[in-house]
């Protein structure tokens, strides 16, 4: 009872927020709420055990609830107001941020079944929901990849087009969690399978646009953060085949090995952009700003973690490599998530601060 009055105040008290200054959430938006989600259920209850920090996950599923449900809120303001076309469907590469809505009410309804069991009656409303959700967003990602074909937008093209894989993984992960039996079982297994197809048809794309230009590549500016979905698109993608259990060990393992070789590509490119931006643009404006794509690191940080704890065997060199990422990068993915959240009340005080400028203007 007391949870579910929490999850009341804070919903009532963001939404009010939301609609007293008529906030429109951007597109991939979600994304916090699918960082958060993992973090709590993949990387804390994981490392801690869910005995030792059942209130504090509960507690941190709560907002991360709340957050969800008012973010939903800003997407109904945005149809009211006739601004949703132009927000999150006029891009045909913004489309694809539409997959964040998806994962993130998958990883919201994993948390609420995982920890309010009282509430579980719901989670099954909700996963019809986002299932025709998900078809729809299917649709709409065949014709988004048509249409940057049509437009000639290929060289626009980044990491958000993998939204398609972790979207359909993490539908996945949820019916594997509530529902068992032979028709989930193959319902499944074609879902993995259209996660993966997509994946290949994504990175085509993404791979093209840096390929056909690299020498004259702006890496700066033009490597995006939502690039870290390469890797993290493969971690769901193992952590999907963990929970659909006919997987072999050894596919698993070899799942993980080119999820982390990947993730070590990628990140040593965004450490290498990191130190260009630096120079570039100094300390302040290089690193200490905000923007929303940055969650979308996060939630691939803690994908890889979540999916290197489930794929831990003990054994062999592999598993030291893994034991090593276990103990270690639960602390890294913690501080990220706190400097993240610095970031973001930065963010949200500045924008306050330039909203009475104009208006005094």
């Amino acid at each position: 009872m007391l949870f579910f009055v929490l999850l009341i105040f804070l919903c009532v008290l963001l939404i009010a927020f939301f609609w007293f200054r008529g906030i429109y959430i951007i597109t991939s938006t979600m994304a916090a709420v699918m960082a958060i989600g993992i973090i709590t259920q993949g990387v804390v209850t994981n490392y801690f055990g869910s005995e030792y920090i059942s209130g504090f996950g509960k507690l941190l599923s709560i907002f991360n609830i709340s957050l969800w449900i008012a973010f939903l809120f800003s997407l109904i303001l945005s149809i009211q107001s006739n601004q949703f076309r132009s927000i999150h469907y006029e891009n045909p590469i913004n489309r694809f941020g539409i997959g964040t809505w998806i994962a993130a009410t998958s990883i919201c309804s994993i948390l609420i079944y995982r920890n309010f069991p009282g509430w579980i009656s719901l989670v099954t409303y909700i996963t019809i929901i986002n299932s025709i959700l998900w078809i729809t967003y299917m649709v709409i990602s065949i014709f988004a990849l048509r249409d940057i074909c049509r437009l000639k937008f290929t060289n626009k093209v980044h990491g958000i087009l993998l939204l398609t894989t972790v979207s359909t993984q993490s539908l996945v992960l949820l019916l594997n969690t509530i529902y068992k039996g032979d028709m989930i079982l193959y319902i499944s297994i074609s879902l993995v399978l259209t996660g993966i197809g997509f994946y290949f048809v994504c990175v085509a794309f993404i791979l093209k646009r840096y390929l056909q230009n690299f020498k004259n590549i702006n890496i700066e500016e033009e490597w995006k953060n939502t690039n870290c979905i390469l890797h993290g698109a493969v971690s769901i993608t193992g952590l999907a085949c963990i929970f659909t259990n006919v997987v072999q060990e050894s596919i698993i393992t070899l799942i993980w090995v080119v999820s982390a070789t990947i993730f070590l590509i990628v990140e040593l490119v965004e450490i290498f952009r990191l130190i260009k931006r630096v120079k570039r643009f100094g300390l302040s404006k290089g690193i200490f700003i905000y923007d929303v794509t940055q969650w979308s690191r996060l939630f691939t940080f803690g994908m890889f973690y979540t999916f290197t704890f489930r794929s831990y065997f003990g054994t062999g060199l592999l598993s030291q490599i893994q034991s090593f990422v276990i103990q270690i990068g639960v602390w890294l993915i913690l501080s990220l998530i706190i400097f993240e959240f610095i970031l973001s009340i930065k963010g949200i005080v500045m924008n306050h601060k330039l909203s009475h400028v104009r208006l005094r203007g």
